[in-house]
């Protein structure tokens, strides 16, 4: 057990406060692991920026080079149709063949899960990467929080052996989120909840101390290559009245209840695709089912959707209503069937983009609607809904609209949307049994196995 400060200290008002209870780790011990909590941030940004510009270099490749090469257009929808079923097709032979088949399958494991085994990588990040240059309706978050964790907890293990397992996977997978966001509040957010529920003692901070070390780290670092989690230009809010406060209440209950829609949906699709039992098949029908959608929804509605959020904010008067209640079912449905047909990534990134568009529907609908607001409270709604987080969503929908006089009407609006979603299902899937997996019987790392439920995991996904 780490030592612990005994001495008590004055409050402002001069009392004296209560001694440091003995769970909480002491002055040394925080300082001493400081450095190697600054070390995970950074590394972890690295890799995160790593997996972006890969990302990136075959989504140039695919939607850009070789349609120009050919002399197509990239935004036509037969061709949307064939960059997602042949994701699909790749994605399906690399689950079913290649060592480490993709690692976990991301619909049963949450945003947190105990590290995998470092052989199990190379297959994670291909199947990453090619979702996310693919147009897939998936982001980044899952699959890069187990690739820097995995990575991390070796490293931490040769360099620092008595750093506790439990606390690296905590701090890699703090300065991830950091990173993802640009800033180490989303981290703290998450982790409120997480440490909240340990047992130790000591002043929540204490044990907040180190994830935001790491987590102020990667955002750091990740800021230096450029921010990955920018706001949307749009015009604040100003004072509220109390007729935003029932609009914000509505907006955010109805994006919600339509979320929950797909997660009740989840599991049974998950089964579906799943009973296909081979991975080439059932990721190939899902690429197929996606690259329809893709066809009809049209560009705006693949791929993560963070800068098709801005696109779609900027665009807005292009569209009719009912094109944009279109775009936001389709992108729904689109990320119901990416997450279980078997393709790796995160869900958060597609549900701020769901949120959004349901905000530009009912300022579309109701132009006297400020258009921040509708698209707070529809991103505070599918988030919620999507990540069964409260923290994460508050966080992410200011974030976007980045007006932070949006946040008095949201802490309202979150609490009737919280008494609906909290007794929904979560968007999780039962893992699958060992005889998944086709070809070579079950793995021990993901595809066929139930995830390991040790760890520190928090209700975000």
């Amino acid at each position: 057990m780490p030592d612990r400060d005994d001495d008590a200290s004055a409050t402002p008002s001069g009392t004296s406060a209560a001694p440091i209870p003995p769970g909480a780790p002491a002055l040394r011990t925080l300082l001493e692991l400081s450095l190697p909590a600054v070390l995970i941030g950074i590394v972890a940004a690295v890799v995160l920026r790593a997996l972006d510009e890969a990302s990136a270099a075959v989504e140039d490749v695919l939607w850009t080079d070789l349609p120009g090469a050919l002399g197509v257009d990239p935004d036509a929808r037969w061709w949307i149709f064939i960059m997602l079923t042949g994701a699909g097709l790749l994605v399906g032979l690399v689950v079913w063949l290649v060592p480490g088949h993709g690692g976990r399958d991301s619909a049963t494991t949450e945003l947190i899960a105990p590290p995998l085994p470092l052989r199990v990588l190379p297959s994670l990040v291909v199947v990453t990467v090619l979702g996310l240059a693919g147009g897939v309706s998936l982001g980044p978050e899952n699959p890069i929080i187990a690739i820097n964790t995995a990575l991390l907890v070796a490293v931490v293990a040769r360099l620092w052996p008595k750093v506790p397992t439990d606390l690296v996977v905590m701090l890699a997978a703090s300065a991830t989120i950091g990173a993802l966001f640009g800033t180490p509040v989303a981290a703290a957010l998450v982790f409120t909840g997480v440490v909240a529920g340990f047992r130790s003692g000591g002043p929540l901070f204490d044990r907040l101390f180190l994830p935001l070390v790491s987590a102020g780290a990667g955002a750091i670092t990740m800021d230096a290559f450029g921010r990955p989690f920018a706001a949307m230009d749009l015009p604040d809010l100003g004072v509220p009245d109390i007729g935003d406060v029932g609009t914000s209440l509505l907006i955010a209950t109805a994006a919600a209840g339509l979320a929950l829609l797909g997660v009740v949906a989840f599991p049974h699709v998950h089964r579906f695709f799943h009973s296909m039992r081979n991975p080439v098949l059932y990721v190939t029908l899902g690429g197929v089912v996606l690259g329809v959608l893709g066809a009809i929804g049209g560009p705006l509605t693949l791929f993560k959707g963070s800068e098709q959020s801005f696109e779609l904010v900027q665009q807005r008067a292009d569209f009719s209503t009912w094109n944009l209640v279109l775009i936001f079912a389709i992108k729904l449905v689109a990320l119901v069937i990416a997450a279980a047909a078997g393709f790796r990534g995160g869900r958060i990134f597609p549900a701020v983009f769901i949120g959004v568009a349901a905000g530009v529907v009912v300022n579309a609908a109701l132009p006297g609607v400020p258009l921040g607001l509708a698209i707070a409270s529809g991103v505070l709604g599918v988030v919620l809904a999507v990540g069964r987080d409260g923290w994460v969503a508050l966080f992410v929908a200011v974030a976007v609209v980045g007006d932070v006089g949006v946040l008095p009407l949201l802490c309202i609006a979150i609490l009737p949307v919280w008494l609906l979603v909290r007794s929904a299902p979560e968007m999780l899937a039962a893992p699958e049994p060992p005889t998944a997996v086709a070809a070579g019987g079950s793995t021990p790392t993901g595809e066929g196995r139930p995830a390991p439920t040790d760890g520190p995991r928090p209700d975000a996904s």
